[in-house]
């Protein structure tokens, strides 16, 4: 048997070993801190949108057909066929970017009185998905009260066919009947609904959205093929949704809810501007089974400025 000596380890030698292996320990550590910090920024994403660091925010969707993204396809299949509700409306949207839990009881058609009572037969009133522990609660209502959007639509539509698109004759017919409707039943209506809404969740944030711009500001008179209303009842009709969207505000600021106010996103996108730019289709030659409702872009935007203004994001 052979016997070879040990080799001794020269004190520079040990010190540039130890050097090295703290180095080593060094980029170890750096890379698991790395790691780490990724980590912890992977699950602060979500986070934003949570009432509690392991929790979704609890999110309920309430409204009508401008809430429910009636004529946009595809359809949500766990709604009632009636509600023509949409799997990409603005509540979708603002769950999916969000990660938020939502219960989505939006339904066409809807009236404020459908909060409290069932819209449809076999259909809970909206008011029943509300609950205490609600973080959040979106919704658009108050257009269908009274009738006055397919009221207002239908008889300036008609008046501007008869008229050739010359004039005002739907606002010399009806002169300020809309809008004293809107004083007298909407606006209180609207009131008692937010209330309603702030009992059930107290601690939950509630925004209102109000209507996008339906018709310009001016006349376009190349939108009449689109949308059949007079020269002198497009400043009378948007007049109308203005007033209307005054009583949302104001009903907001009353009872404590948040208006999120689309005047200014939506101007330049309403019904008589091309595809591609309106956010509001038109009642003729639009892309969409319900006219004169938000298309999917409008949808989109309108959860843009939900997320923007209650701070969901």
């Amino acid at each position: 048997m052979v016997i070879r000596a040990r080799a001794r380890t020269s004190p520079q030698a040990f010190t540039r070993t130890r050097s090295r292996a703290r180095t080593l320990s060094l980029r170890v550590a750096a890379a698991l801190a790395a790691v780490g910090t990724a980590t912890l920024g992977l699950a602060a994403a979500p986070a934003q949108a949570t009432g509690s660091s392991s929790e979704p925010l609890d999110y309920v969707a309430l409204g009508d057909s401008y809430s429910a993204g009636s004529g946009v396809l595809p359809l949500d299949v766990t709604a009632p066929l009636l509600c023509a509700r949409s799997s990409v409306n603005y509540p979708h949207i603002v769950a999916n970017r969000t990660g938020a839990k939502l219960t989505d009881v939006t339904c066409g058609g809807a009236q404020t009185k459908d909060f409290a009572g069932s819209q449809y037969p076999g259909v809970a009133p909206q008011l029943d998905a509300v609950r205490a522990d609600t973080d959040v609660v979106t919704l658009t209502i108050g257009g269908n009260d009274n009738n006055t959007f397919i009221g207002a639509i239908l008889a300036c539509g008609s008046a501007g066919l008869l008229s050739g698109g010359k004039g005002s004759p739907c606002k010399d017919a009806n002169g300020d009947k809309f809008t004293k409707e809107i004083d007298a039943n909407t606006y209180p209506a609207l009131k008692k609904a937010l209330r309603d809404i702030k009992a059930k969740a107290p601690n939950a944030r509630i925004g209102i959205l109000g209507y996008p711009w339906i018709v310009p500001a001016k006349a376009d008179p190349t939108c009449f093929a689109k949308m059949p209303i007079a020269t002198g009842d497009v400043p009378y009709l948007r007049d109308l949704q203005a007033h209307l969207n005054g009583a949302v505000q104001r009903a907001a600021s009353e009872t404590g809810a948040t208006y999120v106010d689309l005047s200014a996103a939506s101007e330049g996108h309403d019904a008589c501007k091309p595809r591609g730019t309106r956010w509001i289709e038109p009642v003729l030659f639009g892309t969409s089974f319900v006219p004169v409702h938000p298309n999917a872009l409008g949808e989109a935007r309108m959860a843009d400025q939900a997320i923007g203004v209650l701070k969901l994001g």
